[in-house]
């Protein structure tokens, strides 16, 4: 599949005929069109090589041997029709194009992947390149194949802003087909691997913009997925692609290495095969090295040479069956001196892409470290191959192994986090996020294990146990212990929430918290607690607005209403309402277009008696905020500021910053007043002058306490002749309530004044 350009079709220009091994009936002497096609998906005029011959043979034989003859003549259906789309196509080193889709097959057929992935293979450019339709392919090939290789196909059709979101629109489509059938993502990664195989041929920028794609995406994919064989192969072909100095620097450091370390490599195997044989453990050891990337990434990260990284090469042994893993290893540690703390078994806690094995380093000959692999054959196959090596898109739920339901309910978090992100490059950040290569694990308070990414919080633990018991959260435990909703949780700790029915998510946690889902649910919910509020006032404000032109709201009918919000550009009435309440439309424009619409007394927009002022409850939520520049309370007199996008602003009518506003923008200012009784906490900022003295402070502190205010934030100053001026940021309920603390305070006999400040720049 070609990556995120457009491909343009250049003018055709006849050429001689070329054989294509394995095609039939096509005419030999047809002429082909020298379009090349490269890697990034450029069609290009390149001069036709004879010599070049695509064969059938390896995708057949490697089909053949797990596949029915039925389904290896479906594949070589696929082949022919892909084969005749792809006519006249080149890659950028000159190969007919077809052989690319070839090669992603026999990478498909290498994991044994059913017939229709196979014939997918084949035919996942051919919609996007050739203008087969979606409906065209269901009736020649049927509608699984047809939905694979729709879901690998790119959004070229449609337009979109800017390159970044057409290439987050196309993830986003390619990771949702990919939530239905894993199959599509499969597919996809061997697609990759083959483009970065082939990536010399096309310009360096494309290069390093390709490899970056694949560090960013697809090789987190391919390890979140268990694929280890085909994620360290795309690590150093992105790595070859970015770095290629570098890259030839360390390949031949690790090939001098090799010589180097033979030695002592030998006297390590020596020495476990015969502690293998005293403990009647049979295992095969294979030696492995650490790949180019990796070793890169641990030296630049740890300030290493390569001579400094003593874990370059290891050894593998591969046991029959479980108790044989636990007895090798107790003949390594026989054998060699264990390094504290460097053994992991991830056998009984596998990793959460279904990886198993015990890992352990031990002091070798001459005093280096060693590193150790111990593993079935079984485990060795799912490190592998991971879920390519199961059959998860036809399994049923109850059937799922570990691995399966691990992979099924990460594929069905992206479907969830999808349903609550309404934007494409949002989606991938969140996915992006979910796709960290360690993990720590934690437990809830009955025992059951939880895999999160490394950096994980209370809050992440929340939101996987429910996205309810992450919206409720008010306080956490760790190991027993209450600790703050952003610590970070450590391996093995025990973990239990506080929850509220009333509480809500706080937006600070979108600054701690560390998966997809949390991020996801989090904005979603912020997004549709803003709207609903909005819409309620933007409701009130229109209601206001039609009253004052002697049009009761009530008596409309709501077609009228629907077809004045589609005609004002919204979707739909709430959406109108919600822009009203946010200010982004203004109530008397609206309500004038109703009258208009109505055909109700020309003259009545001309007659505009004072409107009836708004109504605030103190349950409006963040669709009502109070202005930080005057700090209005219940009680005073206040004016309404419609501000774009953020709502109505209440100020108090003596700010100064609203009378200069008011002059500039009349418009967009509303007579507001409160309600009987209003709800909630309000802030208000007071200024407190004492004799200092000691114990003055915790003085005042105890008389506002006394007064049921909250205390937000203190700050102090000391002036001359002992005299302390105090600031308290303070919570109350109104200027009733303020005015209590006013009197509480004034017991004390050494306060000389107490001051409320208009603006939050005063306080400091």
């Amino acid at each position: 599949m070609k990556h995120d350009d457009s491909v343009t079709t250049p003018k055709r220009r006849a050429a001689p005929a070329r054989p294509v091994a394995g095609q039939s009936g096509g005419n030999p002497r047809s002429p082909r069109r020298q379009a090349a096609s490269s890697p990034d998906g450029e069609v290009f005029v390149a001069p036709v090589d004879e010599r070049r011959i695509v064969s059938l043979a390896g995708l057949t034989q490697a089909a053949a041997s797990y596949l029915t003859e039925a389904d290896v003549k479906r594949v070589r259906e696929a082949y022919r029709f892909s084969d005749s789309s792809h006519l006249g196509q080149f890659r950028t080193s000159g190969e007919p194009y077809i052989s690319h889709p070839i090669a992603v097959a026999e990478i498909c057929a290498g994991w044994r992947l059913d017939a229709e992935s196979l014939m997918a293979a084949l035919l996942h450019d051919v919609m996007e390149d050739s203008g087969v339709g979606k409906q065209q392919m269901v009736e020649r090939f049927g509608p699984l194949v047809a939905e694979l290789v729709d879901g690998l196909s790119k959004l070229d059709k449609v337009e979109f802003a800017s390159r970044e979101q057409a290439q987050a629109e196309s993830f986003r489509k390619m990771l949702l087909a990919m939530a239905r059938d894993v199959r599509v993502i499969l597919i996809k990664l061997a697609d990759r691997l083959h483009n970065m195989r082939t990536l010399g041929a096309v310009e360096r920028s494309k290069q390093r913009r390709i490899a970056a794609e694949t560090l960013d995406i697809y090789a987190p994919i391919a390890n979140r997925l268990g694929l280890n064989d085909l994620y360290r192969e795309l690590l150093d072909l992105s790595f070859r692609a970015q770095n290629p100095f570098r890259y030839r620097t360390l390949t031949r450091a690790l090939t001098a290495a090799r010589g180097v370390r033979r030695e002592g490599l030998g006297r390590v195997l020596d020495s476990v095969n015969k502690s293998l044989l005293k403990m009647g453990v049979k295992a095969e050891m294979v030696s492995r090295e650490k790949a180019l990337w990796s070793i890169y990434s641990k030296m630049r990260e740890k300030q290493l040479s390569f001579s400094q990284v003593m874990d370059v090469f290891g050894i593998r042994l591969l046991v029959d069956d479980l108790p044989s893993c636990y007895l090798a290893l107790g003949a390594l540690h026989q054998s060699f001196k264990p390094i504290p703390g460097r053994f992991k078994d991830y056998i009984a806690i596998p990793k959460v892409n279904g990886y198993q094995s015990l890992h352990t380093t031990v002091v070798g000959p001459y005093g280096t470290p060693v590193e150790f692999q111990v593993r079935t054959r079984e485990m060795n196959q799912l490190a592998e191959t991971g879920v390519a090596a199961h059959w998860l898109y036809k399994a049923d739920e109850e059937s799922f192994t570990d691995l399966q339901k691990r992979t099924h309910q990460w594929l069905k978090s992206l479907l969830d986090i999808q349903h609550k992100t309404g934007d494409s490059i949002e989606f991938i950040e969140h996915v992006k996020v979910d796709l960290f290569p360690d993990a720590v694990y934690v437990f809830t308070p009955k025992g059951h294990i939880r895999a999160l990414p490394r950096g994980a919080t209370t809050i992440d633990f929340a939101y996987s146990v429910h996205t309810d018991v992450g919206n409720q959260c008010v306080a956490a435990k760790v190991n027993g212990q209450p600790v703050p909703l952003r610590t970070e949780l450590q391996n093995g700790d025990v973990i239990e929430i506080v929850t509220d029915a009333d509480s809500r998510p706080n937006p600070a946690w979108l600054g701690f918290v560390s998966t997809g889902k949390s991020r996801s649910e989090i904005r979603h919910f912020l997004r549709t607690m803003k709207y609903g509020e909005s819409a309620d006032l933007g409701k009130r404000l229109l209601e206001q607005s039609l009253a004052a032109l002697r049009i009761d709201a009530g008596s409309l009918d709501g077609a009228l209403l629907e077809k004045n919000a589609r005609d004002a550009g919204a979707k739909s009435l709430d959406d109108l309402y919600a822009d009203v309440g946010l200010g982004r439309r203004l109530a008397p424009v609206v309500a004038r277009s109703i009258a208009l619409e109505m055909s109700a007394r020309p003259a009545a927009a001309a007659f505009t008696p004072r409107p009836m002022p708004i109504t605030i409850h103190g349950t409006e939520g963040t669709a009502i905020q109070c202005s930080p520049c005057c700090l209005p309370l219940p009680g005073d007199s206040v004016v309404g500021h419609l501000r774009g996008g953020h709502g109505l602003v209440i100020h108090r009518t003596e700010c100064d910053s609203a009378r200069r506003q008011r002059q500039k923008d009349a418009e967009r200012w509303i007579d507001v007043d409160w309600g009987d009784e209003v709800r909630g906490l309000f802030r208000t900022i007071i200024e407190v002058q004492i004799r200092e003295d000691r114990g003055a402070l915790a003085r005042v502190a105890a008389e506002i306490a006394a007064s049921e205010a909250n205390i937000v934030t203190v700050s102090m100053d000391d002036e001359p002749d002992q005299v302390a001026t105090m600031r308290f940021t303070l919570q109350v309920h109104d200027r009733q309530h303020l005015a209590r603390v006013f009197r509480q305070l004034r017991k004390q006999t050494d306060v000389s004044r107490i001051t409320r400040l208009m603006a939050v720049a005063r306080a400091g």
